[in-house]
């Protein structure tokens, strides 16, 4: 028994070392005390982009160890040195974005199945291996060492997302960037330039079509409207038909055009669409049987087209094999994964599946009416990007804001990593982005992170809008608890990188999320950190030290850093912090209204919980129709305050919001009257729209009404405001309109 226990650990322990010698007889050494005997070898007919990609991995190894390997091609290798290939040398059979890193007899080879996936392999390489790290453009770290050495290698992977767009300025503005995190450069690659999106009106533009031919256009109601294209209209199909063949002319390089419906949901309903949409038992029946026409002409081109909003739901009819499926989801829940919150989405998406191996996914991944606001979605990018991938998506589209917003580095470095390798660990990636990119301030803002997704989710019922507004979530996460904590987490990230001003400028960069939240939570006079003005030693109100601090810091580092939009609409961060100014002039003026009574003639609806009171809380609405703005939706606004006793005025002024592609616009006209027995009103005068609605009006803006006359001694003053019809020019013609209005102020 003892012999055979003694024979058997000898033969254990031949078989650990056999496994070992087995498992490094390919390890190599790159690189020892500053020598090497490797050379980096590409092929003898390498393209200009398989020639780039040995030259940077030559590049980042110097960068490692000092030393610079040759580049040669394959007939001027120098047997007498190990290799590094770069590129498919074997010509193995591999898929077009396959790639391959292993060793073999002491040589390295990094294979691509394309010159674009060569490159891919090459950035692969030096991150899962040598460590390095590409956290923004021209924020790298690339470790130092005299020792390169590598156990064997023998890793392969082929991407499940094939087409992987980040809709983010750091990838569209620096290539190098998008290459290294292995993303496209551009939003709409091949896409004929002019027909990317939305392009009913660009086919049959209503100025040119509209007056002469209204059949053309959608039925709604009894009424032709230029929202949407009559689909069963045997002209309109002809017309698209030449616009798609002149625009292929004009850009034959171009692959791919869109023929889709415009951003509104006003589709046709005459006796043919209807019909049709019936049969198939969603209205994308219609355009699915409308594009496949277009692409029967095309057999060499693929037409885009959308699953959006009134055309998301699968139809009967299968789009044809040219026809490429752009399947949005807009309406989601973002506080949880979509499988969870929104399951009409995840039905659509296998139920298109079942039609199509043609989607793109168009996710988003922002707050789009508020860049700046702490949006704690980043828990769900990871199992929707997977949800994505496990139903066939080979084209996913993760809209982020472009421009710079809340966290936008982290942001766009985390889902270009999703959508290369969903499989991730998540948390891992925050950590390693976090504490690469902020250093020694990196565990702050990832307990910030951390704090702010942690208490979305115990908030189950709280619905995390792409269109919603900080002050929805000011019972929620962005409580003036929260909000205090959040602010001293990154006080404490600002103290650890204090002495290193580059990283210091990131961590504020990073922070004005969070001195945005305490900006619009201060217009609402929350508590006596979070309000407009406070008492002096004196008594006398005088404006909130904290709240010109955050206003001086949030222009400074915006201009810094050349952050110019707050939102998708074009509102600009200096109208931002001009209106923020005129509110603190307006909160600042004598207000006899303050605190009165308000009652409504007509109805509100929906916003500012429809309590006129918001009119004379002394909480100033912003850019947003969500924050404190009462709204009128189709009806003129009519309201009387009660002063509660006859006074001398002079003076009345009321705020109103214009969002003109939510449809909210300025009042055509403000009418103020006067009483002193609210029976019998006296007409003190009327402000007409200064800025009438055109298709140029601002989108996003803020207009005080005000009204000067001789002083007149009453208690009750009536406001009337006349409601703005949606013009038939419009995206929304056809629908209300809503006026939404704010804070009478009355001297």
């Amino acid at each position: 028994m003892k012999i055979f226990k003694s024979n058997f650990r000898i033969l254990s322990l031949l078989i650990i070392l056999l496994i070992f010698t087995s498992c490094n007889r390919d390890g190599i050494e790159l690189v020892h005390d500053g020598q090497t005997d490797y050379e980096i070898v590409f092929m003898g007919n390498a393209t200009e982009s398989q020639y780039k990609s040995a030259e940077i991995l030559q590049h980042y190894l110097k960068e490692i160890s000092g030393v610079e390997l040759e580049l040669v091609d394959e007939s001027s290798q120098d047997l007498n040195k190990n290799k590094i290939y770069v590129g498919n040398i074997k010509g193995e059979d591999l898929k077009q974005q396959e790639i391959a890193i292993r060793t073999e007899n002491k040589d390295l080879y990094i294979l691509g199945g394309s010159d674009k996936a060569t490159q891919y392999a090459v950035y692969e390489f030096l991150e899962r291996y040598l460590n390095c790290r590409w956290y923004a453009p021209e924020v790298e770290k690339i470790p130092v060492s005299k020792i390169i050495d590598l156990p064997a290698l023998d890793y392969v992977y082929t991407p499940d997302i094939t087409t992987r767009t980040v809709h983010s300025r750091l990838f569209y503005d620096n290539p190098d960037y998008a290459e290294q995190q292995k993303v496209t450069r551009e939003s709409f690659p091949t896409y004929v330039p002019s027909a990317r999106v939305h392009t009913f009106h660009k086919f049959l533009p209503e100025e040119k079509f509209y007056k002469s031919h209204p059949e053309y256009f959608a039925l709604r109601g009894d009424q032709r409207l230029p929202t949407q294209l009559c689909l069963t209209n045997p002209e309109v199909l002809a017309i698209v038909k030449d616009s798609v063949a002149s625009l292929f002319e004009q850009y034959p390089q171009s692959k791919v055009i869109s023929v889709s419906q415009d951003d509104n949901q006003q589709h046709c309903q005459c006796d043919n669409c209807s019909k049709i949409d019936e049969e198939e038992g969603s209205a994308s029946g219609t355009m699915i049987r409308f594009v496949n026409e277009v692409a029967a002409n095309f057999p060499d081109k693929m037409i885009s087209t959308l699953a959006y909003q009134y055309t998301r739901k699968p139809c009967k009819t299968k789009p044809l094999e040219n026809v490429l499926i752009t399947l949005t989801s807009i309406e989601c829940d973002r506080s949880a994964p979509i499988a969870e919150k929104c399951g009409d989405f995840a039905n659509d998406l296998v139920g298109w599946g079942k039609l199509t191996q043609n989607i793109r996914i168009w996710d988003y991944t922002t707050q789009f009416t508020n860049f700046f606001a702490p949006f704690p979605n980043i828990h769900t990018l990871q199992p929707n990007i997977q949800l994505f991938r496990d139903n066939n998506a080979k084209w996913v589209f993760e809209q982020h804001s472009n421009n710079p917003s809340e966290l936008f580095e982290l942001r766009s470095y985390i889902t270009a990593k999703l959508l290369w390798n969903p499989d991730q660990n998540l948390d891992a990636l925050l950590t390693d982005f976090t504490t690469g990119y902020y250093e020694e301030a990196g565990i702050y803002i990832k307990e910030y992170i951390d704090e702010i997704h942690a208490k979305l989710m115990e908030d189950k019922d709280f619905f995390l809008f792409l269109y919603g507004d900080p002050s929805e979530a000011f019972s929620s996460y962005l409580s003036p608890e929260m909000l205090s904590k959040y602010s001293q987490l990154f006080d404490d990230a600002e103290k650890a990188v204090a002495k290193k001003p580059e990283i210091l400028a990131r961590v504020k960069v990073a922070r004005l999320g969070v001195d945005f939240a305490e900006l619009e939570a201060s217009r609402k006079n929350f508590t006596d950190r979070y309000r407009l003005l406070i008492p002096n030693d004196e008594g006398k109100k005088i404006i909130n030290p904290l709240v010109t601090t955050l206003l001086d810091n949030f222009k400074a580092i915006t201009a810094k850093n050349n952050i110019t939009l707050m939102n998708e609409m074009g509102f600009t961060v200096t109208e931002y912090l001009a209106n923020y100014m005129s509110a603190l002039e307006v909160i600042r003026m004598p207000n006899v209204a303050m605190g009165k009574k308000v009652v409504t003639i007509t109805k509100p609806k929906k916003y500012a919980k429809e309590d006129p009171m918001a009119l004379t809380d002394g909480a100033l609405g912003g850019s947003s129709f969500y924050a404190n703005w009462l709204g009128y939706e189709g009806n003129d606004m009519e309201v009387v305050v009660d002063l509660g006793e006859p006074m001398d005025i002079n003076t009345i002024s009321l705020a109103f919001l214009q969002v003109t592609n939510h449809v909210v616009f300025f009042p055509e006209k403000v009418t103020y009257s006067g009483s002193l027995d609210n029976e019998h009103f006296e007409n003190f005068g009327t402000i007409n729209n200064p800025f009438p609605l055109t298709k140029d009006s601002k989108v996003n803006d803020i207009q005080f009404f005000k009204l000067n006359f001789e002083k007149r001694n009453t208690r009750y003053i009536k406001v009337r405001a006349t409601n703005t019809q949606t013009p038939y020019w419009h995206h929304a013609a056809g629908l209300p309109s809503w006026i939404f209005a704010d804070e009478i102020i009355i001297n």
